[in-house]
């Protein structure tokens, strides 16, 4: 792929803090290059993510990250790849083309009749116990991070994502009536009393303070 869009840009270096260190790298010498650079960033995102906020943690002119999501497009449909880059929702993120639609339908439909695993359980547990409930609690008690698993949990139509936002603008999921249906129960009042084992919401606010830090 060629990165001649920017290739021609003033930005040089990027840092990157870790613990006591900063790392100092150009996006311009890596393999690929910046398109490369950026391709990466959108492979770990979660939810979209602005063109901003992409030029600003990689040092670069907006209009060059601008042109070079252009370019990737253009790419993945000259070559006919079975995803794509859009902006939805304010933002850039990697999408299955809708030509695969059937096929992706097919795999989760398929996957709903699977087993779930430890992890997505805990999971589970976790959101229906102190729903409403960000990642970053959910990730506080189990210790790990929950986005993907997150992710597993809404393809099932276990969990979803609730109109109220909370602190700093963060996505709250709680259950859904499926989760009712599939668990037996009438109301999240019939769930057995585990909730006191859990820790508390400040305890939780604090766990996830310290892994953002």
């Amino acid at each position: 792929m060629s990165d001649a869009p920017s290739e021609q840009t003033s930005a040089e270096t990027s840092t990157e803090t870790v613990g006591e260190q900063q790392i100092a790298f150009d996006v311009h010498t890596f393999p690929g290059g910046v398109r490369s650079a950026i391709e990466a960033v959108l492979m770990v995102v979660d939810e979209p993510v602005s063109e901003v906020t992409i030029a600003a943690a990689l040092e670069l002119p907006v209009e060059d990250v601008l042109a070079q999501l252009a370019a990737l497009e253009e790419d993945y449909a000259q070559s006919r790849r079975g995803f794509t880059v859009r902006s939805l929702g304010g933002g850039w993120r990697m999408y299955s083309r809708p030509d695969y639609a059937p096929v992706v339908e097919k795999f989760l439909i398929d996957g709903q009749q699977a087993k779930l695993t430890q992890a997505a359980l805990e999971t589970l547990a976790v959101v229906a116990y102190r729903q409403p409930v960000s990642r970053a609690r959910v990730g506080a008690v189990r210790g790990v991070n929950v986005d993907g698993v997150v992710r597993t949990l809404m393809n099932r139509n276990l969990i979803q994502e609730l109109d109220e936002q909370g602190d700093g603008g963060a996505i709250l999921y709680g259950t859904t009536s499926y989760f009712l249906q599939r668990m037996g129960l009438r109301s999240l009042d019939d769930l057995p009393a585990l909730a006191p084992y859990l820790p508390e919401v400040d305890v939780l606010d604090e766990l996830a303070e310290q892994g953002r830090s």
